[in-house]
């Protein structure tokens, strides 16, 4: 899996400061943007961060680079559908010799693993013959989820923190999981006060809504918080 940052809004923490300005002032925007210096921007972004107050932060974008995933994991992504995809066609570029992701699972029980490559190098031989019968777009669909795909992705800073709510989340399948995690450790560094609480609301709200489906570190984290509370006698 390779995940780049591409693109972003430039100073995007600025730029969410001074629309929250904008709702209260007379000045415009670049005005705004002209008397706010780090420390207000981070305390501002932070406020509003933590009261909720987040259309602000649908002002900001980032554009993300996705490569060597899955094609089971671009179904997921694309549920997120305040966003905007880009996808490699399998239509029109044809998947000779195509690169397939092997899940943990497999990779760790040998004959297991030993099956899906067979089954795998049964699938290319196949779709090679049919490449010289029917049309590319045809011959795909018998390509599997496994398949290798590229994808461009854009997200406003709400519409990402809400997928890591999700995805970030013990819950999530795996590679979806890992995707997230390489994503928010990218716009952290770029916009710190923004994505810097962002994750599962396990860490990040201390409760967890996966009721009986819990993984059960909400039980860790909260047993570590009492650890870590002083006592006085």
């Amino acid at each position: 899996m390779n995940v780049k940052l591409i693109q972003y809004t430039p100073d995007p923490e600025k730029v969410i400061a001074a629309a929250a300005r904008l709702c209260y002032s007379p000045d415009p925007v670049p005005e705004l943007m002209e008397k706010l210096d780090e420390e207000k921007v981070a305390n501002l972004v932070q406020k509003l961060r933590a009261m909720g107050h987040l259309s602000t932060f649908e002002h900001i974008s980032f554009q993300f680079s996705i490569d060597g995933v899955s094609r089971a994991l671009s179904h997921q992504l694309v549920r997120h559908r305040i966003a905007s995809y880009s996808q490699r066609s399998q239509r029109y570029v044809k998947e000779e010799g195509f690169d397939f992701v092997t899940p943990p699972t497999i990779r760790r029980n040998p004959q297991a693993q030993e099956r899906f490559e067979n089954i795998m190098a049964t699938l290319q031989e196949e779709y090679q013959a049919l490449l010289a019968m029917v049309p590319a777009e045809d011959a795909r669909y018998i390509l599997p989820n496994a398949c290798t795909t590229s994808l461009m992705a854009t997200f406003n800073a709400r519409s990402l923190l809400n997928f890591f709510e999700h995805r970030t989340c013990m819950r999530a399948q795996w590679e979806i999981r890992i995707l997230a995690e390489k994503m928010l450790e990218l716009v952290r560094e770029v916009a710190p006060n923004v994505f810097g609480q962002a994750g599962p609301t396990c860490v990040t709200q201390g409760i967890c809504h996966e009721g009986a489906m819990s993984c059960g570190r909400i039980k860790a984290l909260k047993k570590e918080a009492e650890r870590m509370t002083p006592t006085y006698d």
